[in-house]
């Protein structure tokens, strides 16, 4: 582990006295109270020429949307990536020094083959999940029976990032990520083997077994307004690890900000918004709420 520059023991030290004399109770954390295997889906059967197998798998994939977000899955193609992404965030810790430290880099930019070589893993790794997204969502719109072509349409390279995240242990368990839901279309997401992530499943919090082989996808708010609430986005967080650094690499598949989101069938549970508006209206309640997100529930018909 690196040492800190500050020491970070240091630089924290009023933090660590006040909460190791706080109880836990007194704590704005979250408690998991259990821990569970998020179902994995092996999506190389998409490769099949097998049709009935290629068909099953896509169902699969509905009723795991459908049933327990977010969802895992698991395919020997992005094996390549996944290594890469480790790689490239451990031989850059040290520059990182907060709980979380994220670097946003836009998709367009990212899978980009004129990169420095310090961006080749990133590069990778950006290409193959690019197409991951765009492929899952059209299999979750085509599964509900719509038009899936809204999201080649409208989600472009130039309107995707991805997010490289890295927790630094802490003694005392915060939040790394505060709770919220993604105010996207959907998210796909490799984490190392530290656990910290967690979801909130029928009204209680979920700790997710860190799975380093597979990559985990996220419903956003976006894709819920859009279904009419058939894929419903889910609440999660990060928590820290006393004593592990915890890595991930996050996808995001967004639309421009001039896209027009509606119901794909009706009666709408949403009004009309389009993806402005809706980071907006999030921006304002989390400065007027104090980071609380109020979300798709500010658009209710």
């Amino acid at each position: 582990m690196m040492d800190w520059d500050p020491p970070f023991h240091e630089t924290y030290k009023a933090l660590y006295a006040s909460t190791t004399e706080t109880s836990p109770k007194d704590l704005d954390r979250p408690t998991a109270v259990e821990e569970c295997e998020l179902p994995l889906i092996n999506l190389s059967r998409l490769c099949l020429e097998d049709e009935v197998e290629k068909e099953s798998c896509k169902e699969e994939i509905a009723r795991a949307a459908i049933k327990w977000l977010p969802l895992g899955n698991t395919n020997s193609y992005f094996a390549k990536a996944i290594t890469m992404v480790r790689s490239f965030s451990h031989s850059h810790d040290r520059y990182l020094q907060l709980w979380i430290e994220t670097m946003n880099i836009a998709a367009e930019i990212a899978c980009r083959r004129s990169l420095a070589i310090v961006f080749s893993s990133v590069e990778l790794f950006a290409t193959k999940v690019a197409n991951l997204a765009q492929e899952l969502a059209q299999i979750l719109a085509e599964k509900s029976g719509h038009n899936y072509t809204f999201f080649q349409e409208n989600s472009l390279l130039s309107t995707c990032y991805l997010q490289l995240n890295r927790y630094p242990p802490c003694p005392v368990q915060l939040f790394g990520l505060m709770p919220y839901t993604d105010s996207n279309f959907l998210t796909v997401l490799h984490q190392n083997q530290i656990g910290g992530l967690q979801l909130m499943k029928d009204g209680k919090w979920i700790a997710v077994q860190p799975n380093p082989d597979a990559l985990f996808i996220n419903i956003g708010d976006l894709f819920q307004a859009w279904s009419n609430d058939r894929y419903k986005s889910v609440q999660h967080c990060v928590v820290t690890n006393p004593t592990k650094e915890r890595y991930s690499a996050a996808y995001f598949l967004c639309p421009s900000y001039e896209t027009v989101i509606e119901s794909c069938r009706k009666p709408s549970v949403y009004r009309r918004f389009s993806f402005k508006e809706y980071r907006q209206q999030v921006r304002e309640d989390v400065q007027n709420y104090g980071d609380h997100k109020v979300g798709l529930t500010r658009f209710l018909v």
